[in-house]
């Protein structure tokens, strides 16, 4: 058949890559329907397309293409009904008014891959001929001038979809849209700048309306009262991230087909409605994290049977779970931290069966960890952290499914040795901080391969570091710090990663379920149907607090992947500093302050290229700061105060930046940033006593061997210039 003959060509959803070729398309004279979606085309959109003018629908959308697009290229296509350039990275600025013409055209698809590209649609001559259906515009600077809402929607009466996301749009909250489209299914116009509040008319009614997403904006005001008889048949409502107050309405329990509820990070106050509880009974999803919610966390009775996601953290809640939540067999995450609840866990939590994480972290539950909950065998996360949980841990919780496992600021006295010894283990992170852990550092932690953090701080654990922690070859963060723990620093911990391994398949930002929404709406054009996809974000990121640079710092998600460092801080170590910790050239943090450590700062420290902080202070060591030091780049913190080193401080690059805080309480130290000159005589007092002669014989000594040193060091430099 001759090409010009050709009426629709379909070739979606291929791996064709290279540029669109431009001879064949330039022959499709009837041409109607050209689909080469969800390729690999890459380079402009050839300029043959402006002579397809008898094409109805053009889909070129999730390809490669970029380039800029002249308004001739569909300014001729008056017959197309169907336009989609989703997922591309088009350059320059494509003006809406070119398509002033386009009467027939019911779909405008435009999520650009490329923030910067501009999309202009104000003209005051512009009248569009065209009653849109679905409009998407998103990842764009719209309106680059005035950032305004388009204004030729106020032309629009028959819109099922509009998708203005993320976009810099400013203004109050166009309720208009909402009047105007009778039968709109879709509204989302998250990650912009609206303000003001939502005005829902009392005589509203849109039984179509199934999704409305406003999230990440500064609407303020109360959430409409009357929004769930406006909207009885939403299936998702995300008002998430803006500055809403007031309660919660409990008309939302009138939506009946409602499967994800978003309202977290606002300033919601009171209890959630039981309205919600029992009337909303196909929630999959239910988010109220970060908002002042109180009274009693759940009610009697609650009707959720297929309730997957329950996230109700950082809220003002009372009181303890009690049973209500017994039956919802569905749920994979349950967050209830930070609330102030209390009561010891209980066990039925042991029968989900479908849990993927658990999160009751920072409330006051008391008890033991029930034993059932080693019956969920897929459980990846658990965080029990901060609260008044006493006992021993379960060894299942170590040989399990679980990846993570935080039980830190809690009164736990040991681990149940049952199995551990000779069993595998997936854990990723292990914290066990501030608890009430005794006796030596368990030999089982070597068998735990896959640990990327170990997080033992703040016990009471004794005797030497363990050889087979060396064995944990893939750890990135390691602190024994705040423990009793004497005998030499174990020189084999060089031969742990500590960020070697950042590009290993080891996911630390995890559990990264976009099941929330899953809201499929298909829209039937002919041959070509047109679908909008919502996902929610349920992430659960790991989370890590560690020493570094004097404080405290949170290390969350991907951040992790970048963190390595080890902290053996306050304890009782002896020895030299090992000089094969020169081979961590990966780490960011080293800490072995507060111990009993002699002998000098190992030269080979010059080869942390990575380093940023090094705490080596309240010690015993001794010699001059080596100057190879000031190899280091990247060093922000060094500290070696209240130690008896010796000799001029480096004083140059990054070291010229420290202060005189960081040597302190070093009586033979000179030089920069100290106010004393390595130049200065040097003046003995006669002793008064045998016990002062030995003290003064000591500091001559030390006070000579520093002299020696610095002529030694004047000689190199001489035989330098001498070259």
């Amino acid at each position: 058949m001759a090409l010009s003959k050709l009426k629709v060509l379909r070739l979606q959803a291929n791996q064709f890559n290279g540029s669109i070729p431009d001879k064949g398309l330039s022959e499709m004279k009837n041409l109607r329907e050209l689909d080469l979606s969800r390729n690999r085309f890459n380079g402009n959109i050839p300029a043959c397309i402006q002579n397809l003018v008898a094409i109805r629908l053009l889909d070129l959308s999730e390809n490669n293409l970029e380039g800029t697009m002249p308004p001739f290229l569909i300014s001729n296509l008056t017959s197309l009904e169907y336009l989609s350039l989703s997922h591309n990275r088009f350059d320059g600025l494509i003006s809406l008014p070119s398509l002033a013409n386009h009467s027939k055209l019911v779909v405008f698809d435009l999520l650009s891959g490329n923030k910067n590209f501009e999309v202009e649609t104000e003209d005051f001559r512009w009248i569009p001929s065209f009653q849109l259906k679905i409009l998407r515009i998103s990842n764009c600077i719209l309106n680059k001038g005035t950032s305004a809402i388009p204004s030729f929607l106020s032309s629009q009466y028959d819109l099922r979809v509009i998708d203005l996301s993320n976009n810099g749009l400013k203004g109050t909250f166009p309720s208009s849209i909402l009047d105007q489209n009778k039968r709109l299914e879709e509204l989302t116009l998250a990650i912009n700048f609206f303000e003001g509040a939502i005005n829902l008319s009392p005589h509203h009614y849109n039984s179509y309306m199934k999704k409305l997403d406003i999230s990440v904006n500064n609407i303020q005001g109360e959430l409409p009262m009357n929004i769930g008889t406006v909207f009885p048949n939403l299936q998702v409502l995300n008002a998430s991230r803006n500055a809403l107050h007031g309660v919660i309405p409990p008309s939302i329990g009138q939506m009946r087909d409602l499967t994800a509820l978003d309202l977290s990070k606002n300033n919601f106050t009171g209890q959630v409605p039981e309205e919600i509880w029992m009337g909303c009974s196909s929630l999959l999803t239910l988010k109220l994290s970060n908002n002042n919610l109180n009274g009693k966390i759940f009610p009697r009775q609650i009707n959720l049977p297929d309730l997957a996601y329950l996230l109700l953290d950082n809220n003002h809640f009372i009181g303890t779970i009690g049973n209500s939540l017994a039956n919802s067999f569905e749920l994979r995450k349950l967050d209830v931290s930070n609330n102030f609840m209390s009561g010891k866990i209980p066990s039925w939590i042991g029968n989900f069966s479908m849990m993927r994480s658990l999160i009751m972290s920072g409330n006051t539950f008391e008890g033991f960890i029930p034993s059932s909950f080693c019956n969920v065998k897929d459980l990846l996360f658990l965080d029990l952290s901060h609260n008044s949980l006493s006992g021993m841990v379960h060894s299942c919780l170590i040989v399990s499914s679980l990846k993570y496992l935080h039980l830190q600021g809690n009164n736990f006295i040991g681990f149940r040795p049952n199995g551990l010894s000779n069993s595998s283990s997936t854990l990723v992170s292990l914290d066990v901080r501030n608890n009430k852990l005794s006796g030596h550092i368990p030999h089982w932690i070597s068998k735990i391969s896959q640990l990327r953090i170990l997080l033992l701080k703040g016990n009471q654990f004794q005797g030497p570091i363990p050889d087979q922690l060396c064995q944990l070859n893939k750890l990135s963060m390691m602190d024994l710090s705040h423990n009793d723990l004497e005998g030499p620093v174990a020189a084999c911990l060089a031969n742990i990663s500590f960020g070697k391994l950042r590009d290993e398949d080891i996911e630390l930002e995890i559990i990264g379920w976009w099941e929330m929404t899953s809201l499929l709406q298909t829209y039937e054009y002919k041959s070509k149907e047109y679908s909008i996809t919502s996902h929610g974000d349920l992430n659960t990121q790991e989370e890590v607090e560690f020493v570094a640079k004097y404080i405290l710092e949170d290390y969350k998600g991907t951040v992790l992947h970048y963190m390595s460092g080890i902290d053996l801080s306050y304890n009782k170590l002896s020895g030299q500093v090992p000089s094969e910790f020169g081979a961590l050239n990966g780490i960011h943090a080293l800490n072995l302050s507060h111990n009993l450590l002699t002998g000098s700062i190992p030269a080979s420290f010059s080869n942390l290229e990575q380093v940023e902080s090094i705490d080596l202070s309240y010690n015993e060591l001794s010699g001059e700061i080596p100057q190879e030091l000031i190899k280091l780049k990247f060093l922000a913190v060094f500290n070696v105060s209240y130690n008896n080193l010796s000799g001029m401080i480096p004083y140059q690059k990054q070291f010229a930046t420290f202060e005189e805080t960081s040597y302190e309480k070093n009586p033979l130290l000179c030089g920069a940033p100290l106010n004393k000159s390595c130049n200065s005589s040097v003046h003995v007092l006669l002793p008064s006593s045998k016990e002062d002669d030995d003290k003064a014989f000591a500091s001559a000594a030390a006070l000579i061997s520093m002299c020696s040193s610095m002529a030694q060091g004047i000689r190199e430099g001489e035989e330098q210039l001498d070259l």
